[in-house]
C-alpha cells in the first residue's frame, strides 16, 4: 500500500500506450497540472468527470491551536486547504480494493 507512482513512472506509461515523445508527454503534464494550479489558486474547482474534482476550501482559524512538532502554542488565521474529493467511479472502484468478496456489507460505499 506504501507503493508510490512517480511523475517519470506516468510519462513512462503514457508513452507506452501512445505514439507521442516522452518531451511531449512531460510537457503536457506540466500543463495540465499547471492549469488545474491555477484554477484552483483562482478559487475554481476543477471537476474530472469520473475521476474527481479538486478545489481550495476555507478553515477557520483558532486562536488556541498547538504546534504538533513541540506541543507549543500557536494562533491560526483563516486560511485556505486544497483538497481533492473523488468522482463516483474512482470511489466506488477504490472501495472493492481490500474488500472480503463473501461479507454482503462490503458492496457500496457509504
Amino acid at each position: 500500500m506504501s507503493r508510490k507512482v512517480t511523475k517519470a513512472e506516468l510519462i513512462d506509461a503514457l508513452y507506452e500506450r501512445t505514439t507521442v515523445s516522452r518531451k511531449e508527454i512531460h510537457s503536457l503534464i506540466d500543463g495540465l497540472f499547471d492549469e488545474i494550479k491555477k484554477a484552483i489558486l483562482s478559487e475554481k474547482a476543477v471537476e474530472l468527470r469520473g475521476f474527481g474534482t479538486f478545489e481550495v476550501r476555507m478553515r477557520k482559524g483558532r486562536k488556541r491551536a498547538r504546534n504538533p512538532k513541540t506541543g507549543e502554542p500557536v494562533s491560526v488565521s483563516d486560511h485556505g486547504v486544497a483538497v481533492f474529493r473523488p468522482g463516483r467511479e474512482l470511489k466506488q472502484e477504490a472501495w472493492k480494493i481490500g474488500a472480503d468478496s463473501e461479507d454482503p456489507t462490503n458492496d457500496q460505499p457509504r
